[in-house]
């Protein structure tokens, strides 16, 4: 009997179904949060309380279920290590669904599906330590944020000189 088994097909053959949810599953391990629609995104919540569940654990056969679903060692070593150990006194609800909006081509349900407790950004820390150094070495803020406004800019006026010198050079002939 197939009771307690229903579960959303995605229009997909069952080879299908389990490479989509698979790489949904890895996408949202290592970016944390990813827009998809909803009825996708509400269709991988399951794995993903079981893959943090097993992280709990942190036993050699939840590594291998884990290793099992990922197929990725570092992925299974980043959920075991980062991931898992935020939850740890949380006896559910790891992840949130938002919807965001319509798809403007079929009109789907477009949701972003994150983790509840999400990772500090560590580039962000970086540009602001590296930030306050310059600016505790006496060049100032403003200096800090010209430095780093002249690391962005592209060389179109460098491009340009140039083809004015080679105008030039066809005038005067």
């Amino acid at each position: 009997m197939r009771h307690l088994k229903k579960s959303e097909k995605f229009s997909r053959s069952i080879s299908q179904r389990k490479a989509l949810i698979k790489s949904l599953v890895r996408a949202l391990l290592i970016n944390e949060s990813i827009q998809t629609t909803q009825s996708k995104a509400k269709g991988i919540r399951p794995w993903i309380d079981k893959l943090v569940e097993w992280g709990k654990d942190n036993t050699l056969h939840s590594r291998r279920q884990a290793y099992k679903l990922l197929n990725d060692h570092q992925l299974v070593k980043r959920l075991f290590e980062e991931i898992s150990p935020r939850f740890k006194d949380i006896p559910g609800g790891y992840t949130r669904i938002f919807t965001v909006a319509d798809r403007k081509g079929d009109g789907a349900k477009l949701s972003i599906i994150e983790f509840t407790k999400l990772e500090k950004k560590e580039k962000a820390a970086k540009v602001k330590k590296a930030r306050a150094v310059k600016a505790k070495a006496g060049e100032g803020e403003a200096a800090a944020e010209a430095d780093i406004a002249e690391k962005g800019k592209s060389k179109k006026g460098f491009m340009k000189g140039v083809k004015k010198m080679f105008k030039q050079d066809k005038m005067s002939e």
